[in-house]
């Protein structure tokens, strides 16, 4: 076997290892998409209850915590997988998002004992679970970004951007059961349930441009048209100023209960990109198999290459001559439209991964810096963005290059 051939065999098996991890990765987005479903319903059944003081959703409560344990077990077991195999080399970031994640799974009982006690606020319940499902979310986007199959990534991407708007589908439902089951919203929630239900249209636009034409099928017929009417009715009556109090409730159990069959439709969403992924990851395995196998086979009988053909012609025919008749040649020919075919073939695989993850690096800018004007300027998220979407308009900058210099002007003041 020639040196270039053992290459070519190695380059392929390299293929396969990321590609497995990256089977073994979408396995682990499906186990936290399915951990963080069950989360989400303890964390609204624990709203209701802290806000009742006990005397509503107990059973509910204990029904989903008990599912959430179960989840839980399951994905602790994928994730351990990760620390017994080959990883590529851009796995160090996941595994650290993972680590991060794993402690905070080892406090959920101190938490989960607080609400039993009643010895936590529901907003402070609400954050807590908030942030474990942030970083549950990390571990999706990291693996986005390290993957290095552009339509992996793309999935990927899709799939991110759909938990994270069920999430916050999520936590518009808990915000939503606070209110209906105090009898009425105060301002901070009142602005809360609006911030949420922009914030999820801006993930859904993105999931939309990232996912297949099924996908966004299947997202489109998701959701009933009365559940959603009932859900908009319900947030017209929250989002008024002169909310009065509500003697009874119903509007807290009928407010979840429509969030709930909303937030399921958009799971069953997530469970058909989740099984897409695990396919597209396992086809490309079997076929760099197949390359791998076909790369290893016997060749065939001794053609000469194109340079044996240019030294078995007559001596003295002008090297000019010989050039173009190699090139004009079925075989030059065929040479030529084949390098050139499998370049535009690469240049296009390549150009769709750079746009993917130039996206990706765009919303880290922007998440960076809507932080730093939150801290600076003491804005919610939701105003930070905003503040960072007109500057940029008013400077004819897009949202990443204003971001980014917001970024530079921070680092050169703490310098100074």
């Amino acid at each position: 076997m020639s040196s270039a051939q053992q290459l070519l065999l190695t380059a392929i098996r390299c293929d396969i290892d990321n590609l497995t991890h990256l089977a073994t990765t979408s396995e682990i987005v499906a186990d936290i998409s399915r951990f963080i479903h069950v989360l989400q319903r303890e964390r609204g059944a624990s709203t209701i209850y802290l806000v009742s003081q006990g005397s509503r959703f107990k059973t509910q409560r204990r029904d989903y915590l008990k599912h959430s344990q179960e989840a839980e077990i399951l994905m602790r077991q994928r994730l351990e997988v990760l620390t017994q195999e080959v990883r590529p080399q851009g796995a160090a970031r996941l595994l650290r998002r993972i680590a991060a994640v794993w402690n905070a799974l080892d406090d959920i009982a101190a938490l989960r004992s607080a609400i039993d006690l009643m010895a936590i606020s529901p907003d402070a319940a609400t954050q807590a679970f908030n942030h474990l499902i942030s970083g549950l979310l990390a571990i999706v986007f990291e693996a986005a970004d390290t993957s290095d199959d552009p339509e992996i990534t793309r999935t990927l991407v899709a799939i991110f951007h759909l938990m994270q708007g069920k999430e916050l589908a999520g936590q518009e439902r808990a915000c939503g059961a606070f209110g209906f089951t105090q009898g009425h919203f105060d301002k901070t929630h009142r602005q809360l349930l609006g911030q949420l239900v922009e914030d999820q249209q801006r993930c859904f636009d993105t999931f939309v441009e990232f996912a297949t034409p099924d996908a966004e099928l299947a997202w489109q017929q998701a959701v009933s048209t009365s559940t959603l009417t009932g859900i908009h009715q319900l947030r017209e009556a929250a989002c008024q100023s002169t909310s009065q109090h509500v003697t009874t409730n119903v509007l807290g159990e009928t407010w979840y209960e429509l969030t709930t069959l909303r937030i399921d439709a958009l799971k069953i969403v997530e469970d058909a990109l989740n099984t897409q992924l695990a396919a597209l990851c396992y086809r490309k395995i079997a076929q760099a198999k197949a390359a791998l196998e076909h790369a290893k086979a016997k060749p065939g009988p001794h053609t000469p290459a194109p340079c044996e053909q240019l030294l078995a012609l007559s001596p003295t025919q002008p090297l000019g001559d010989l050039t173009a008749s190699a090139l004009t040649s079925p075989l030059g020919r065929s040479l030529i439209e084949l390098t050139q075919a499998q370049s535009s073939r690469l240049q296009g695989l390549s150009d769709e991964l750079e746009n993917t993850r130039k996206a990706l690096r765009e919303r880290k800018l922007v998440e960076r810096a809507k932080g730093l004007i939150m801290a600076h300027q003491s804005m919610t998220e939701e105003e930070a963005y905003r503040f960072l979407r007109k500057t940029s308009m008013d400077q004819s900058k897009s949202m990443a290059d204003m971001a980014q210099a917001i970024l530079d002007l921070s680092s050169i003041l703490k310098k100074a």
